[in-house]
Parts: structure tokens; C-alpha cells; sequence
């Protein structure tokens, strides 16, 4: 059995369609990371995105965990031209691609951007490189990249699964059993 423990990297406090675009997290609740550090299995491996917000996030919970290489493979959705635009900006200059976007998740893509699809398929690309025959793997990534994951465990829609909250700090856990994906807790804040 494998456990993927994904945890949703700190807030950025941004309200724009941020995938890509490379900015800092806020880390300065400690007691909620500490929490977080606390929480998830002593031995884990550390992965992260290559972004720095997972990076910084991943160095706040490593503690005396060992750590992988960052994984580009566990970006966020790629924006393209929307990168660092305001849902605004994006409706006033093409009102109709962007409500597919949200309505119709799967192969409608922002120009030079990412599908669901891509997305969803680049991140089990890279989830299934890392997965070994048995253990922890704990994964400081993006809301995408785990709602993708959710979605491939629960076997449901992209617009199900995008119903979902994942919140900053949250954990959600996801199994391989060697024949199938499982969902286990989902947007878990440690207490």
C-alpha cells in the first residue's frame, strides 16, 4: 500500500489565475505548520513542485524527512496568456473561452495553456514515476495538481472534483493499493 499525503502549499494571498507564475506563500501561521509537521508520518519522503511556494512550504514541514528532488511534473495548471490576469480581465476580453473553461473542464485550454486533460495527465505521469511498491510519499503541491489526483482516486468527473475545497495547509491522502487509486481524508486540517 502507498499513501500519497497531499498537502495543499501556503496562501498566496492572490486573487488571480496563478498557476505557473512563480510568487512566494505566506508562512508565517507556524503553530498551523507545525501542526502539519506533526501530522504526517515521520519518515516520509518530501516531494514538492518546483515552484517556490510548495518549495518553501516543503522546507517548513521537512523536519528530519528526507527530501526528493522538486518535481516539475506537480506544477499547478499552466494559465498561459491568463497567467497572473484577474477572472475579470480574462471575462472582459474573451467572455465565451473562459466560461467553457470553468463549465466544461477537460479540453477547453487558455491560449498557450493547459487543459484539465494535460494537467491531469502530466501529474500521473509524475505521481506514477514516484510511487514505489509500499510506503509514504508526502507531496506539497497546488490545488489542481490535487484535485487531479482526488479525481483519479474517487473515479468521478472534472466538474465533480472541482466542486471540491483544498484549502492552504490542508491534507488530503489518497491510496495505491497496487490495483487501484482510493480516496482517504480530504481537505484534512491538522488540529
Amino acid at each position: 500500500m502507498v499513501n500519497w499525503w497531499w498537502v495543499r502549499h501556503g496562501p498566496t494571498h492572490r486573487r488571480d489565475m496563478n498557476g505557473w507564475t512563480d510568487v512566494p506563500a505566506d508562512l508565517s501561521d507556524t503553530a498551523a505548520l507545525e501542526r502539519l509537521r506533526d501530522y504526517l508520518p515521520a519518515d516520509a519522503p518530501v516531494v514538492s513542485s518546483d515552484l517556490t511556494r510548495a518549495i518553501k512550504t516543503a522546507d517548513a514541514i521537512q523536519a528530519s524527512r528526507p527530501r526528493l528532488p522538486h518535481e516539475r511534473g506537480l506544477r499547478e495548471i499552466h494559465f498561459g496568456a491568463w497567467e497572473a490576469r484577474t477572472f475579470d480581465e480574462v471575462q472582459e476580453e474573451d467572455p465565451r473561452l473562459i466560461r467553457r473553461y470553468w463549465e466544461q473542464p477537460g479540453d477547453v485550454k487558455p491560449p498557450g495553456g493547459e487543459s484539465w486533460h494535460e494537467l491531469s495527465a502530466r501529474v500521473n505521469r509524475a505521481v506514477d514515476w514516484l510511487t514505489g511498491e509500499a510506503g509514504d510519499i508526502i507531496a506539497v503541491a497546488h490545488f489542481g495538481t490535487i484535485l487531479s489526483q482526488l479525481q483519479r482516486a474517487r473515479g468521478c468527473t472534472a466538474v465533480e472534483v472541482l466542486e471540491q475545497r483544498i484549502d492552504n495547509l490542508s491534507v488530503t491522502r489518497v491510496t495505491w493499493d497496487g490495483r487501484s487509486w482510493a480516496p482517504r481524508e480530504t481537505n484534512h486540517i491538522p488540529e
